[in-house]
Formats: C-alpha cells, sequence, structure tokens
C-alpha cells in the first residue's frame, strides 16, 4: 500500500470516462482510498451511485470541502478519469494546484505529463510533493523485445477482450481472478493499463505508453514472469481497446503474441456504434461475428460477458438469455449477477491443457 488517497473525477463519477476511479473503488492494494471528489454526485456514496451497492466511501464536492471537513488528509491525489487522447483538462488544474499547495502529491494516468505542466511542475517542486505519471514510458533499454520464450510458460492463458473500448475488460478480468481465487485457483491477472497498475496489479506493462515494436515483448516478458515466479494455474489478461476499434484497433497482441489458449470476450449491451464514433456510422458488429474473427486468430472463445451500462436490468437478463441460446456459450453479467457462469469453461481449459510446441 503506498498510501491514503482521494480520487478526482470532477464532474464525470457516472460517465464511462471515469472508469479508472471505478476500477480503484472496485479493487485496490496500492491506495487506500478516502473519498470521491465530483461536484454532479456529492453527498452519495460512491458504491450506490456507481453500482448500487453501498462500500462506504463517501462523495465530496470540491478538495477544498474535503479538507474543511476534517477528514483525513490523504497522501496523494488520483486523477481518476481517463479521457480519449489522455489530456489534463485547464479546468481540472486549479483542483490539482490547490493539492499541491496542501501538501498533497498528485497520480495522474493520463498521457499529458504533469512532470512537463509549466504550472504544476515547479508548484510541486516548491511544496515537495511527487508527480506520478503512470504512462511514462520506459527508456528503451528497459523494453523488452518478443522472444519466443512464452512457448515455455506451462499453464493456460486466457486474455479477457471486447468488442470495442470501454466494455469491462479489466473489470471482468478482476472478478474472475477473484472468483477463481475463492475456488482455490491461482489465476493472477496481467494488466495492461494504467489503472491495472494503479490498483497494484504485481505483472504488466502499459501498453498505449509502449513503444510499437516492444508491444509484444512487454506482454510476453509480462506472462513469463508470472509464471517462473508464482506458476499459476491459469495465467488471465486485460485485453485493450477492440480487434476493430477504430481509434485504436487492438488485441491482436494478446491473441498471437500473449499465445492465447481461448478467450473470454465482453460486449457492451445496447450500443451499436463504438463509443465515440457514432457520427462514422461504424456499428459494432454482431458477437457471433466477433467470435468468428478470433476463432480466425486460431483463439476459441469459451465465455462471453456483458456490459449494461446502458440498459435495464430486464433488457440485460433477456440479452444474456437470447445469447446462451444463440451462441451456446455461457453469458455473464459481471455487474448484476457475478462471473460463476464463466467458471466451468474455465476449469475445463486448465484440465484439457497441454503445453503447446512454438
Amino acid at each position: 500500500m503506498d498510501g491514503t488517497a482521494l480520487v478526482y473525477t470532477n464532474t464525470q463519477f457516472t460517465q464511462l470516462a471515469a472508469k479508472t476511479a471505478h476500477g480503484l473503488l472496485r479493487h485496490g492494494k496500492r491506495y487506500q482510498i478516502l473519498a470521491v471528489m465530483d461536484s454532479a454526485s456529492a453527498g452519495q456514496d460512491s458504491g450506490i451511485v456507481m453500482e448500487g451497492k453501498a462500500n462506504g466511501i463517501p462523495i465530496v464536492e470540491n478538495l477544498e470541502a474535503y479538507l474543511n471537513s476534517g477528514a483525513q488528509k490523504p497522501d496523494y491525489l488520483i486523477i481518476g478519469i481517463a479521457s480519449a487522447g489522455g489530456k489534463i483538462d485547464p479546468v481540472w488544474v486549479p483542483t490539482l494546484r490547490l493539492a499541491i499547495e496542501h501538501g498533497i502529491s498528485l497520480v495522474n494516468g493520463m498521457h499529458h505529463k504533469l512532470e512537463d505542466h509549466p504550472e504544476l511542475a515547479p508548484l510541486a517542486q516548491k511544496h515537495g510533493v511527487q508527480l506520478v505519471d503512470v504512462r511514462k514510458a520506459k527508456p528503451i533499454e528497459d523494453l523488452s523485445f518478443w522472444s519466443g520464450e512464452i512457448f515455455q510458460v506451462g499453464c493456460p492463458i486466457l486474455p479477457v477482450i471486447g468488442t470495442d473500448c470501454a466494455v469491462g475488460k479489466r473489470t471482468t478480468a478482476r472478478f474472475l481472478e477473484e472468483a477463481l481465487e475463492k475456488q482455490g485457483i491461482h489465476a493472477p491477472m496481467i494488466y495492461t493499463g494504467q489503472t491495472g497498475w494503479l490498483q497494484g496489479g504485481k505483472y504488466g506493462f502499459i501498453f498505449d505508453s509502449t513503444l510499437n515494436d516492444f508491444v509484444s515483448g512487454e506482454l510476453e516478458a509480462a506472462i513469463v514472469r508470472c509464471w517462473k515466479e508464482e506458476r499459476p494455474d491459469l495465467i488471465l489478461v486485460e485485453g485493450q481497446a477492440a480487434l476493430r476499434n477504430l481509434s485504436g484497433p487492438c488485441g491482436s497482441e494478446m491473441l498471437v503474441s500473449g499465445r492465447a489458449d481461448a478467450c473470454i470476450l465482453i460486449h457492451p449491451a445496447g450500443r451499436t456504434y463504438y463509443k465515440g464514433w457514432e457520427w462514422t456510422g461504424k456499428m459494432i458488429p454482431p458477437i457471433a461475428d466477433e467470435i468468428d474473427l478470433v476463432k480466425a486468430y486460431g483463439v476459441p472463445t469459451i465465455g462471453v460477458a456483458l456490459n449494461t451500462k446502458v440498459v435495464d436490468q430486464e433488457t440485460a437478463f433477456a440479452e444474456q438469455s437470447r445469447l446462451e441460446t444463440e451462441l451456446d456459450l455461457p453469458v455473464a453479467l459481471p455487474i448484476e449477477d457475478g462471473v460463476d457462469r464463466l467458471l466451468p469453461p474455465i476449469h475445463e481449459l486448465i484440465q484439457s491443457f497441454t503445453l503447446p510446441t512454438s
């Protein structure tokens, strides 16, 4: 545990852009979260707002209100927003400045670096606080190139991928990790995004701050290190974006370079177009079509999970039932109903695993 923290979402806590905040509230080993700062949802329990289940972590209006309340001063303020393009919004700067002036270090998962900010960087130096830029690229000499050593990993590798971005790949993978651990199956998750690091993930890398030549190698290196150090029963891999996402087609690395033995596919129920690109008219393909595409990479889909953010509960369960019949696969609703439906095919994958040849 690095310390205590506030999570800042400005006014976006109920939006998909706050997925970093949501991830930290659902699972975290690096920071103890004291409160969420969001003026649009202030006065409520963050768990109730997020998914209808109280977690005891309050939402406060702003940093000034939190500090004036006499509550515990945090070690860190974490930017809990993951916006397209990863830019630091000028609207956030007064809050970030106030945190620094009160001796609170900042943690930033955006592409734009706080250490390069013309106002915040010198202010942090003056007040002796840390600016932690999570998406800071590794030096080239520290990067790994793909080697083929992944063929020596002696357990199944199961990526959790999606038909679009912001569908709950990391969340579903975490839920699977926790559910399998309860059954005595050790299945650590390889993180591939900034939130996974913020949650305290032990193995992984940040995909979109890694030079393209080394993405496959960094993925392989994380998986191999996990295998060598822990000898797990299964290794889960957090997917990124989607194979046909317009602004960042991604996923083939997990399937091919990551030596996927099977995959879990996440789909957003009720979302017709790729997130953020509705104006292009490009529709998310049917799940069956995406399963066929994944199969063309040589990887079977052994289960499906639905993101139900934009549909009501009745619609969610109806879609679950429809797809289970259509696909002849288990379909989970991770938020409403957990991931237990996905566990039997994962057990079967573990039991039938044989070490592949290169």
